[in-house]
């Protein structure tokens, strides 16, 4: 494929979400919880969108493999970040969220170091899904009470310890799929 084959409808608005996360912290960062919200729903709309059109135009592509999952992770990450940074979510829970991440991005990179090819192999799983689905979840309401001075503390409560507990339960289970990797690799 050419270089200029990689830049799809699909790829260029995986790139444009990666854009609008400067532009979340920013908001952020000066407390336009509204505008963040907007934009971190904007960009949550724009990961279904790029994969329905990548299967619909037929344009899936290496680099739009590469690129997805990383526009979701920094995204993610850097919601947790800002939400742990500035007290609205405990520090706590934006350290288990991002440590999760990187322990599934380390294990991958050591998977691959240790001759395990991990590109075909490497998909989200039930439980991961249903982690980045409650740790979506959490952003929005999150910023919805704030931005919108809407009573939420009873369900971000739930939310929190809902998300804690799917971020540990997924994370052991990535790992435990790593594991098995290696053993098939190596045993």
């Amino acid at each position: 494929m050419s270089p200029a084959g990689n830049w799809t409808i699909p790829n260029l608005i995986t790139v444009a979400r990666m854009i609008l996360v400067p532009v979340f912290v920013m908001m952020f960062i000066t407390e336009q919880f509204g505008i963040a919200l907007a934009l971190f729903l904007v960009a949550g709309l724009s990961d279904a969108l790029d994969g329905y059109l990548a299967r619909r135009l037929n344009q899936g592509s290496r680099l739009g493999a590469m690129l997805d999952p990383i526009a979701d992770k920094l995204l993610l990450v850097t919601a947790y970040a800002c939400l742990g940074i500035v007290g609205l979510i405990a520090n706590w829970l934006a350290v288990l969220v991002i440590a999760r991440e990187f322990v599934i991005l380390g294990g991958i990179g050591l998977l691959q170091l240790n001759g395990v090819d991990v590109r075909n192999r490497v998909r989200p799983t039930v439980l991961g899904k249903l982690n980045t689905c409650g740790q979506v979840l959490l952003v929005v309401v999150v910023l919805s009470a704030y931005s919108l001075a809407m009573p939420l503390a009873g369900l971000v409560q739930f939310l929190v310890i809902a998300v804690a507990v799917v971020s540990i339960l997924s994370g052991m289970h990535y790992v435990f799929i790593g594991v098995g990797y290696y053993r098939q690799k190596h045993f």
